[in-house]
């Protein structure tokens, strides 16, 4: 019994206001993203346009997707359980008082 291994259970606490501002942040570069392409949409630049959400987008995942992953595993918490009592002892006592259903009539 002394060499078991101690039991965690996983508590997340991460709410909507960690990442609120992360989320923001990412909106403002995708529209500004989308201002630059409006900019440079004429009949002779629209592969420069389409090219910069392109290299915008590209270029900004990774780093929302690092930021959220950080924010989350900042937020994980491992709590040690407490040992729950054996239902086996528990139900056998029980047992002997509950009375059996009966059909109503």
């Amino acid at each position: 019994m002394d060499n078991e291994q101690p039991k965690y259970k996983m508590i997340c606490t991460l709410t909507f206001g960690d990442i609120y501002l992360q989320i923001i942040v990412w909106l403002i570069v995708i529209f500004i993203s989308l201002a630059t392409t409006l900019a440079l949409w004429s009949s002779t630049r629209q592969i420069y346009a389409l090219a910069t959400v392109g290299i915008v987008l590209v270029l900004s995942l990774p780093f929302l997707l690092f930021a959220f992953v950080t924010t989350l595993f900042n937020n994980i918490e491992f709590v040690p359980m407490e040992e729950v009592p054996s239902y086996k002892s528990s139900s056998s006592k029980i047992g002997g008082k509950q009375n059996p259903a009966k059909a109503a009539t």
